[in-house]
């Protein structure tokens, strides 16, 4: 009786979250479908809750793509209710809110988008266009939750359907079984999406940006003939670019203006809420709004290579420490364009984190602990706003053009077109390719995966990609067991790093334990090992 009281309260739930933002509609008595969508913007609002709920919304830091990168050897978050910090320091377990937080929210849009794609057929809207489109929309957006919560927690409850007493109670499907549905769905879903970007809305997906998180997620998977044959669909498809200016793409430069953006994360889609990219990435600076909830690590600065395309510790032309102590010295232009720390200008004025008396110092609550900060999306624009109105990117071409290349090095064929998707990034980063040019020596298997796997952090380093990384290529075991450092300094003729913070991480955290609160709610779920 009491599992069947759990389970009740647990279909109650979904039920209320399939309907709870359409209660404040114009008629309060609507019960049903009929009622509730008689328009195009009626199917439009479905679609923006689920993407602003969980991908797009600019005042959750626990969701923010750019905060992601605090779970990871790239970044410190400094504020643990954001739930990056404990999961960066394995400071967790069973019991850790985080855990609750992020499979609650997964699990309550697939309850609710199980609840509208089932009736789908019902003709709420006359254009039968409109219903394809807005339909594939949803289902779209839930093969995205499922493709998170497998990577996560892998073996998964999984329903295309609204639950029932009797499948609620249900073992989870493993995730090969699971993925081995989503993968050949969505690419059927993708076939029917419109092919351009819409006039507005332009954050919902179409059908090459659906491709291109299907690629995204293929690769994830270690699919390589998938992950490789759909991103050279979307190269072929001659409709995204290169942005000339790697750091116009994301500040005010470029970030409204560029072809390089496939998934987007517009104003459109938080409805013009002011964004935060400022407060969340910046310094504090006199009055200004920074918060420096993300900061940068040593480890991520000493990932960029040279100029010339090489790592720091076998460049022939400096030392390593030299090039610890002088991180621009040489350097890959994607440090310069992606982060900034002592002795740089910002707003004027050189930054000092040495200084006690500078808001700047690394020991303040709202400076830097690492004496670095993310260049990325801080615009000084916004410098002495109350929020700013950037564009960001979830997924660009340059990614597109790095997965060919890393699914084509894991197959072992690395063709022309993988070197010169390579080449692309490196060129448009303004790398010195006569010597950066990835054709001009040969390399063995290993190389190429060293290569594809430092131009991936580098280039999208503060875009909340690396946590998926490390944990697909099973390195978060060295990466995450080492202390967080900051800038390095000569103390007494030694180098001395700021130590932010011991971290540690088991073999059995590359999966995420279910909440002892899930457990309990959900009784055919089994606890992830080790937890």
């Amino acid at each position: 009786m009491k599992k069947l009281i759990t389970v009740i309260l647990l279909l109650t739930t979904v039920l209320w979250y399939g309907c709870e933002s359409f209660l404040n509609k114009t008629d309060p008595t609507a019960t049903s479908f009929e009622e509730f969508f008689n328009t195009e913007e009626d199917l439009r609002r479905v679609v923006y809750s689920s993407y602003v709920d969980v991908f797009t919304s600019v005042g959750d830091r626990a969701i923010l793509f750019y905060m992601e990168d605090g779970k990871t050897d790239n970044a410190y978050s400094r504020i643990d209710g954001d739930h990056h910090q404990r999961i960066a320091n394995g400071n967790f377990n069973a019991n850790t809110a985080a855990f609750l937080y992020y499979y609650e929210l997964q699990m309550k849009h697939l309850g609710r988008l199980n609840t509208f794609i089932a009736n789908v057929h019902v003709p709420y809207v006359e254009n039968e266009e409109v219903r394809v489109k807005f339909k594939s929309i949803l289902e779209a957006l839930r093969v995205w939750h499922y493709f998170k919560l497998t990577s996560r927690w892998a073996n998964v409850p999984f329903y295309l359907e609204p639950a029932t007493i009797e499948s609620a109670i249900q073992p989870p499907k493993s995730k090969e079984e699971i993925l081995n549905t989503l993968f050949p769905l969505a690419e059927e879903i993708a076939n029917r999406l419109p092919e351009n970007e819409y006039g507005s809305d332009a954050y919902m997906f179409n059908r090459y940006s659906f491709k291109a998180l299907i690629m995204r997620y293929a690769l994830y998977n270690g699919r390589f003939e998938l992950a490789a044959r759909i991103a050279k669909e979307i190269m072929d498809s001659g409709k995204y670019q290169l942005h000339p200016v790697y750091s116009d793409l994301f500040s005010y430069k470029a970030d409204k203006v560029n072809k390089e953006f496939i998934m987007k994360f517009d104003m459109e889609s938080h409805a013009n809420s002011a964004t935060n990219s400022f407060r969340d990435l910046a310094p504090q600076y006199r009055t200004g709004n920074g918060q420096s909830y993300l900061v940068p690590t040593k480890s991520l600065v000493d990932s960029y290579w040279t100029l010339q395309g090489r790592p720091i510790a076998t460049c022939p032309l400096h030392t390593k420490s030299v090039y610890e102590l002088n991180p621009k010295l040489n350097r890959d232009p994607r440090y310069a364009a992606s982060i900034f720390g002592q002795g740089d200008i910002f707003y004027g004025d050189k930054i000092d984190v040495y200084n006690p008396s500078s808001p700047l110092y690394f020991e303040n609550q709202r400076s830097s602990k690492s004496g670095f900060w993310f260049k990325k999306l801080v615009d000084e624009t916004d410098a002495f706003k109350t929020g700013g109105n950037m564009h960001f990117s979830l997924l660009r071409y340059a990614e597109v053009l790095l997965t060919y290349a890393e699914a084509k090095i894991m197959l072992n064929d690395v063709d022309d077109l993988a070197k010169s998707a390579i080449n692309a990034v490196r060129s448009r980063a303004g790398l010195d390719m006569s010597v950066a040019n990835v054709g001009l020596t040969a390399k063995t298997q290993e190389e190429w995966i060293a290569l594809i796997r430092n131009e991936r952090r580098t280039e999208l380093a503060g875009e909340g990609i690396r946590y998926d990384d490390i944990l697909r290529w099973q390195i978060a075991e060295k990466v995450l067991n080492e202390p967080a450092l900051g800038h390095t300094r000569l103390v007494n003729d030694k180098l001395e790093s700021l130590k932010i913070e011991d971290r540690s991480f088991k073999s059995y955290n590359y999966l995420w334990p279910f909440h002892e609160n899930s457990l309990r709610v959900e009784p055919g779920l089994v606890q992830n090992p080790g937890y």
